[in-house]
């Protein structure tokens, strides 16, 4: 097991309103300690918005601003360039949002943030729903998953956020997993050592939304990378692809049984589920292996 050598004081707090075992709290207390103190966050209405805490309150060790759902990256804009003004250029200013936040509302901003390059690092924290206020549905929801809003399951397929921001030619676009720490630590880390408009989109399961034990979370976020439906990759100047967990090793039915948002479905149902990540998988394959300059092969595993 690789030991991963973290600084010792926390830029998140104990003592936040996080529910038991929540897997934002943990995938956020990691990516805050490896980007250090001299930061400045900005987190639109959300869960973590809730986690965060107002202000002189906040469970964050340095400055945040919370602005409306739709205005997360033009606010973060309006920061890096303030900053900038006063000569602080090594400030790094990120972006805390949900998935309702950025796959829907918050989206014209963020497109319009990543078509200028802005010098943000934006951060997705994406629990596939509006879970904050119910258990939504959102443009992340995958098919099929019931929400309090689509009660016999969602009728369209999830939105390919990191596709979209890929084809915006941004320096960086990733995704990542608590469930693979290493991998995400890295993301963290190399993304904070570039500059421009960078995006990491990180699955944190809900416990509650997703119908899931208080210690489920960990073990949905390794299913959902083991068996495709959520791939772990990163695209460099919407060019460059690399896949980092590049072998499937359990099909996508584990993955659906954790959770109680699937357990209407049929074997039907699942082998649809499973032909669309398979078709996923098959498509970015062909992103990797195009960018290797390579050609495709039907059914290949990457190594």
């Amino acid at each position: 097991m690789q030991k991963l050598e973290l600084p010792e004081n926390p830029m998140l707090c104990s003592g936040h309103a996080a529910c038991p075992g929540c897997v934002e709290a943990l995938s956020v207390r990691h990516v805050l300690a490896t980007l250090g103190p001299d930061t400045m966050a900005v987190i639109p209405p959300s869960c973590m918005a809730i986690i965060a805490g107002p202000q002189p309150f906040s469970s964050l060790r340095f400055p945040v601003y919370q602005p409306t759902l739709e205005a997360a990256a033009a606010a973060a804009s309006g920061l890096r360039r303030a900053l900038d003004s006063q000569g602080k250029r090594d400030t790094q200013v990120i972006v805390l949002a949900g998935d309702g936040g950025t796959y829907d509302i918050g989206f014209q901003c963020l497109s319009s943030a990543a078509e200028r390059n802005e010098n943000i690092l934006y951060f997705c924290l994406d629990n596939e729903g509006y879970m904050n206020t119910g258990a939504q549905k959102s443009s992340s929801t995958p098919h099929h998953a019931k929400t309090t809003s689509t009660p016999e399951g969602k009728v369209t397929r999830k939105k390919n956020l990191t596709e979209i921001m890929a084809a915006h030619q941004v320096p960086y676009a990733a995704t990542a997993s608590v469930g693979y720490l290493p991998d995400l630590v890295r993301k963290v880390e190399k993304a904070k050592a570039m500059r421009g408009f960078r995006i990491i989109t990180l699955l944190v399961p809900c416990l509650d939304g997703w119908g899931l034990p208080d210690d489920g979370g960990l073990a949905a976020s390794r299913y959902a990378v083991e068996c495709g439906a959520f791939p772990l990759y990163e695209v460099e100047d919407g060019r460059r692809y690399t896949l980092n967990h590049a072998r499937r090793t359990r099909p996508v039915s584990d993955y659906l049984a954790l959770q109680r948002r699937y357990r209407h479905l049929d074997e039907a149902g699942v082998a649809t589920l499973q032909a669309e990540v398979d078709e996923g998988w098959e498509r970015l394959g062909r992103q990797v292996l195009m960018s290797r300059g390579e050609v495709a092969v039907q059914g290949l595993d990457w190594a």
